[in-house]
């Protein structure tokens, strides 16, 4: 069963619809959405679609991404409707845009695994910073109304012991001698490269940043701890946890993230970043990984994470957002905990991926 068939995955699409009405202001405009094929814009293009469908939202989605093989088993049937374009191309080498006007662009392109730190640290600074000037570049091009930059709990850095909870000004440390530090340095560059780009071309931008995120149309291929995690438990497998697990973070289910980065986009103050987070969606790793396991009647395990994994792993081990910004805007979670996890499980279960 491919995803979009899937009921449950079809209610996480019509829950995003219902929280966001102001989503109908796509109605005869142009979207342009970065890594499309991720777990983020996965969701939002079909989302978009769904509404073209059902609603004749004559919504056009521009989905970049570097593998068009992979697109065509992401969106399936989308590739023969006339407002689906899909654009091959590697954002760090250019943009090229067919001549027309584009809306708002989404950047969800980024490499957010762990896996993808290691054996890739150039590629994961470069698509946050030459990969979004590239975009915003496009974006000036072609008049857009509105640029949306898809941040991260990781450009808060580590907690330095002052604060429960990290407010959008809220700044810890990043030890930049690290590979590992690649990912969260040049998402912070990225969101001034964007507040560059609005003080010299005007250009609206909206800066929501995720916790750490997971759902349905997550890729097999992602390394987060949540998603092997989930993998696991998809296999009933025992969960295995490489440290002692009382780590304190943000999660998300990816319809609550979409829901998120569509109400920056409509509602979201010119220039403002955004926390996607809910208090009701706080967990230690380790009650994840149990929770996890007990959707597949399964156990945690703990071990040793070996030189490989170590690299890529976040030394942070207290980072929970707060989201009263986003709160103030009328955004609030509809998925979280073990109802959020068991979703997941039972929809990737019955689905191709």
């Amino acid at each position: 069963m491919n995803l979009t068939d899937n009921p449950l995955y079809v209610e996480d699409i019509t829950t995003i619809i219902s929280a966001v009405s102001d989503i109908r202001q796509l109605r005869d405009k142009t979207l342009l959405v970065s890594g499309a094929t991720g777990m983020i814009g996965k969701l939002l293009v079909d989302v978009i679609m769904y509404m073209n469908k059902h609603e004749s939202l004559n919504c056009r989605i521009i989905a970049l991404g570097r593998n068009e093989a992979n697109a065509v088993k992401r969106f399936g049937g989308s590739f023969d409707d006339p407002l689906f374009t899909f654009v091959k191309c590697d954002i760090n080498d250019s943009v090229d845009i067919p001549d027309t006007d584009i809306d708002y662009y989404i950047h969800a392109a980024s490499n957010t695994h762990p896996v993808a730190y290691a054996e890739d640290p150039i590629g994961t600074i470069m698509t946050n910073i030459l990969g979004t000037y590239n975009l915003l570049d496009s974006a000036v091009k072609h008049h857009a109304k509105r640029f949306v930059f898809l941040s991260t709990v990781e450009m808060y850095g580590e907690n330095r012991g002052d604060a429960e909870l990290f407010d959008e000004n809220y700044c810890g440390f990043i030890n930049c001698n690290t590979v590992r530090a690649g990912y969260p340095e040049s998402k912070r560059a990225g969101e001034a490269l964007c507040q560059s780009f609005r003080k010299k071309y005007g250009i609206e931008v909206v800066i929501p940043r995720l916790p750490r995120s997971f759902g349905p149309s997550m890729l097999m291929s992602d390394s987060k701890a949540t998603a092997q995690f989930i993998k696991k438990a998809l296999n009933k497998e025992n969960i295995v946890l490489k440290s002692d697990g009382k780590q304190q973070y943000s999660f998300g289910y990816s319809a609550d993230a979409v829901s998120g980065v569509l109400t920056c986009l409509f509602s979201g103050a010119d220039g403002e970043a955004y926390n996607i987070a809910d208090e009701k969606c706080n967990l230690t790793l380790g009650g994840f990984a149990e929770l996890s396991a007990e959707c597949a009647g399964t156990h945690v395990t703990y071990d040793v994470p070996d030189k490989k994994e170590a690299e890529g792993f976040s030394n942070s081990i207290k980072a929970m957002l707060d989201g009263t910004k986003l709160h103030e805007l009328g955004w609030h979670a509809h998925f979280y905990g073990k109802d959020a996890i068991s979703r997941t499980i039972k929809i990737l279960g019955a689905s191709e991926v």
